[in-house]
């Protein structure tokens, strides 16, 4: 028994240890995370954009900048609320498999045989069926939506269940079942429909039982929370009109399409949604779905004939910019935008919310992954660490105008980093520099051989003012 206890001591030290060194390791990186996000913000007229990055179970990283509420000059922060629309769908897919898991429903069960009420009229003769299957997989040929102008401002009408399902009869399919990718708020929607149909309770009763409660995540729920709005819930704001600015966009309840696009959340609790799936695919045991369940989930379940589209069951499947293959989705509601992205092998997961239409998350959860790619695989030597303590007062914002709008140099472990902003690819804006001797530092090229020379300015009290590259000067901006 003593022997138990201490190797579980040991195991919770070398955790800690290891948490600690990761962190550590990382530093530097996300130093230069916020630095770009803080640019970006402004250059991209953003009012506010929140982050986190998860490694399995840990959150290595979380932050925001900007507003959560312009007009009250609120900030916003990683506890802040936003729409996180169609990411609502992972939580419907989550809770039909979890239906599937008990027998109670099966993948190719057609959908008029579990909907009292659907009555979309089948235009092709020749059509297979449309079942829970192609729904999951946008390949059931269904309308985009439901027969309401529930996307026009400004007041944004969205149906009741009731109402989506008396104008069921007035809509057509699109395409023949299983023969094209069509995205389809209105087939997600019915998959809500069928998970109370097939349970006997409330949709959002049975997501809050059997997901949100088990998984704590009391920050989620299947509504915007009006009492909320403007404090815990960041306002809405809409894309950048002709002049530069954004509007006030109105808030929304998504009413009979919450199943699709209804929920809110931050991105704390979605980063805890990410450590369950790569808890549960590393598991035996169930935990909501079998990890089977979930590992099914996340393979490809559709490929468009273009071969450019590829979906699991609920989720989006595709293959990274490293190989790797990755899971997630993306929101888009009005005034906010949002993403889950998680890299299955790495069990490296990303989260971006930005209370702001017409933007980019996945621009940003992208950038920040690019930069920790850019982190030595081997921890920096303690040499090399006390090199770089002495590379601080280098560290500042340099003006380069009016070739480009900012630079930040920041320590990289024994060596400088240029970052250029705005950056769109933050990855491709970096050049580091090697130390030589005093001020005096050279580029490294892409194929670590020394390119140029780069010597930094002192004034008469010693303090870095500026530095010279191809005999210009960029001076050193005080912020």
């Amino acid at each position: 028994m003593k022997k138990f206890y201490f190797t579980l001591f040991l195991s919770f030290l070398s955790f800690t240890l290891f948490t600690q060194e990761t962190k550590k390791k990382y530093a530097e990186a996300f130093k230069l995370v916020e630095v770009w996000l803080d640019a970006q913000k402004d250059f991209d007229k953003l009012p506010g954009l929140s982050a986190i990055v998860i490694e399995d179970q840990k959150v290595l990283w979380s932050g925001a900048v900007g507003m959560s509420n312009v007009e009250e000059e609120m900030k916003a922060d990683a506890s802040t609320l936003c729409s996180i629309c169609s990411i609502s769908k992972l939580f419907t897919a989550v809770a039909i498999m979890k239906l599937y898991d008990e027998g109670k429903l099966r993948l190719d069960d057609e959908i008029s045989d579990l909907l009292p009420a659907y009555k979309v009229e089948q235009q092709y003769a020749d059509s297979g069926p449309i079942t829970i299957r192609s729904l999951l997989t946008h390949s059931s040929g269904l309308p985009r939506e439901a027969a309401y102008p529930y996307w026009t401002a400004p007041n944004f009408p969205f149906p009741t269940k009731a109402e989506v399902d008396a104008k069921l009869g007035e809509q057509q399919t699109l395409y023949p079942a299983s023969t094209y990718f069509q995205y389809s708020n209105l087939g997600l929607t019915l998959l809500g429909e069928i998970v109370e149909e097939v349970s006997g309770v409330s949709y959002d009763e049975y997501v809050q039982q059997n997901i949100l409660k088990p998984l704590g995540l009391s920050d989620t729920r299947t509504e915007m929370p009006k009492q909320l709005y403007g404090e815990d819930l960041a306002i809405g704001y809409s894309a950048v009109t002709r002049k530069g600015d954004r509007k006030k966009v109105n808030l929304f309840q998504a009413n009979g399409i919450a199943a699709a696009a209804g929920f809110s959340s931050n991105v704390h609790d979605l980063g805890k949604f990410a450590s369950w799936q790569f808890r549960l695919r590393d598991s035996s045991l169930t935990e909501i779905l079998k990890p089977s369940t979930l590992k099914y989930m996340q393979q490809v379940h559709w490929t468009n004939p273009d071969w450019k589209t590829t979906w699991g069951l609920g989720f989006v499947v595709y293959k990274g910019a490293n190989g790797n293959t990755w899971a997630g989705h993306g929101g888009s509601c009005p005034g906010y935008r949002s993403t889950l992205q998680m890299d299955l092998k790495r069990k490296r997961a990303y989260s971006v919310m930005i209370n702001a239409s017409g933007t980019n998350p996945n621009k940003y959860s992208n950038g920040i992954d690019a930069i920790l790619s850019k982190v030595k695989a081997v921890e920096t030597a303690k040499e090399d660490k006390a090199k770089a303590n002495k590379l601080q007062e280098y560290v500042g914002y340099y003006n380069p105008m009016p070739w480009w709008s900012e630079e930040y140099i920041s320590t990289w472990g024994d060596q400088l980093v240029v970052l250029g902003l705005p950056a769109e690819k933050p990855a491709n804006a970096m050049t580091f520099l090697k130390h030589i001797k005093g001020d005096t530092f050279r580029r490294i090229r892409s194929n670590k051989e020394l390119g140029e020379t780069i010597v930094f300015q002192r004034d008469r009290s010693g303090k870095v003012i500026s530095y010279s590259q191809h005999g210009n000067y960029s001076m050193k901006i005080n912020r």
